[in-house]
């Protein structure tokens, strides 16, 4: 077999980092490389020619987990017409709904990532970029009348214990409190 062109190979790490942020929201960072690789299409062994290590490849997946959540709190103001009070109202509602319960590979970083990213060492890559993401997106949800620390914390709390008590009304009725506790609060 031969040699990949450096376009393919720029191809093949740009979908192994895509796949691995889908498979670390889903199912932890703990996922292995041979899992990883295959659900990519590529082959175990071609990894190490794309990543130094997996704590590498943890490092960019994390990065890219968070440019999606910052392009989709653009895009949400951008649909709201610059109201950024819309724009916050609909992400908390879409935050907080079952369908995002559902689909943790396409999640928030910030609740799917939270127990992998208290277990990394501190000076890790991926532990500042997901500190500062955490960081940003508490920003982009304060208002005047809200402190974002505190609406973030409700709305990952929700979504954690939404998809830990899965399968039970809990579940549903978890989501519910706190989108009418930020509501009612705004």
């Amino acid at each position: 077999m031969g040699r990949v062109s450096q376009a393919q190979a720029e191809e093949n790490r740009r979908r192994v980092v895509e796949t691995a942020s889908r498979l670390f929201r889903e199912q932890g960072t703990h996922t292995s490389v041979a899992d990883l690789m295959k659900a990519s299409g590529l082959t175990h062994g071609g990894f190490y020619k794309q990543f130094a290590s997996k704590e590498a490849l943890i490092d960019e997946a994390t990065a890219h987990a968070f440019g999606e959540l910052a392009q989709q709190h653009q895009g949400g103001i951008e649909r709201h017409a610059g109201q950024r009070d819309a724009a916050q109202q609909a992400l908390i509602d879409a935050y907080l709904s079952v369908e995002h319960r559902d689909g943790a590979a396409d999640g928030c970083p910030v609740a799917a990532l939270a127990t992998d990213m208290a277990r990394e060492p501190g000076e890790r890559e991926a532990r500042r970029v997901y500190t500062e993401g955490v960081r940003d997106f508490a920003g982009w949800l304060a208002t005047d009348d809200q402190d974002g620390i505190t609406r973030l914390c409700t709305m990952v709390g929700a979504l954690v214990l939404a998809r830990a008590t899965e399968g039970s009304p809990l579940s549903e009725e978890i989501l519910t409190a706190a989108r009418s506790a930020l509501t009612a609060a705004g």
